[in-house]
């Protein structure tokens, strides 16, 4: 059995609300919706270009230049690896750990309000719905 189109275009209208209150919360940090996906991944924990890449979904020309601009800012810096001059690791900057921490904060406190008409215990469903989504949807 599989749902009605109907259902799709509900999951398409929350991902369209859910995507403009993220770069809302985007813009009230100073940063791009790219930008902050680039910090929220090597906040924690440096990352080469090529798993940049692949967790961001971009090219490598459209890597560097979103590198690029946020290195510019000051939020990251590509550290050159001890192992093959041609490869670079993203870290996070002192700056960028605080932008960062501070976005993934604000993110967990907003983004939630989109369902904040529901009652605890329909938003506990729904939080345990989204947890069963496969992250490997076959893209």
């Amino acid at each position: 059995m599989t749902d009605g189109p109907g259902f799709g275009n509900t999951l398409v209208y929350l991902s369209l609300l859910i995507q403009r209150r993220y770069a809302q919360i985007c813009a009230d940090h100073d940063l791009t919706t790219a930008q902050a996906q680039l910090l929220c991944t090597v906040k924690d924990q440096p990352r080469g270009m090529g798993e940049l890449s692949q967790l961001l979904g971009l090219a490598k020309p459209g890597l560097s230049g979103l590198v690029d601009r946020t290195e510019r800012r000051g939020l990251v810096q590509r550290v050159a690896s001890d192992r093959d001059r041609r490869a670079c690791t993203v870290i996070s900057t002192p700056l960028g750990k605080e932008v960062g921490n501070a976005l993934y904060a604000d993110v967990a406190a907003r983004l939630p309000d989109i369902f904040g008409h529901l009652p605890a215990a329909d938003r506990r469903v729904l939080e345990e719905l989204v947890a069963g989504v496969p992250t490997d949807c076959g893209d």
